[in-house]
């Protein structure tokens, strides 16, 4: 009989800092591994759109636009729905593109959700929603050929 296999637990992982580039298209959002000391914590980039960027921007800085934007209405779809956004979970990696998971919850029900990374972060932004990236994302991101 064969042990059962383990599934790693994802890392939790805080957001650090959003580069916007004003003269180039490359925008990064950087994640830093949470719950070890800064010399241990892993960095995690992500390349991300502007508009993205600036909605990350946006809603850290506590700025509300005058018209809801994309995560401003799915903000308020999601909770007048009577759901609240649980985690993110950045769960995998092919050929150099992330895929993320929304996890909402809504008493003991729980709904998981594809998203881009860059999408599930800027919703995540504004309250304190716990980001996690699976181990072998990271390890794959902390080669030095990535």
């Amino acid at each position: 009989m064969s042990e059962p296999s383990v599934i790693p637990m994802p890392i939790k992982m805080e957001l650090c800092r959003v580069l916007i580039r004003e003269t180039d298209d490359t925008h990064v959002v950087e994640l830093r591994e949470a719950e070890v000391s800064e010399e241990e914590a892993r960095v995690f980039p992500i390349v991300i759109g502007l508009t993205e960027a600036a909605a990350i921007e946006r809603r850290l800085m506590g700025q509300t636009p005058p018209r809801p934007q994309t995560h401003e209405l799915l903000d308020s779809v999601i909770t007048e729905l009577g759901y609240e956004l649980d985690r993110i979970e950045i769960n995998d990696l092919r050929e150099h593109t992330f895929f993320a998971r929304i996890f909402l919850r809504k008493g003991s029900e729980m709904v998981d959700i594809d998203a881009r990374p860059s999408d599930a972060i800027a919703l995540g932004a504004i309250g304190d929603i716990p980001i996690y990236v699976a181990e072998h994302v990271l390890d794959e991101v902390s080669r030095s050929d990535f």
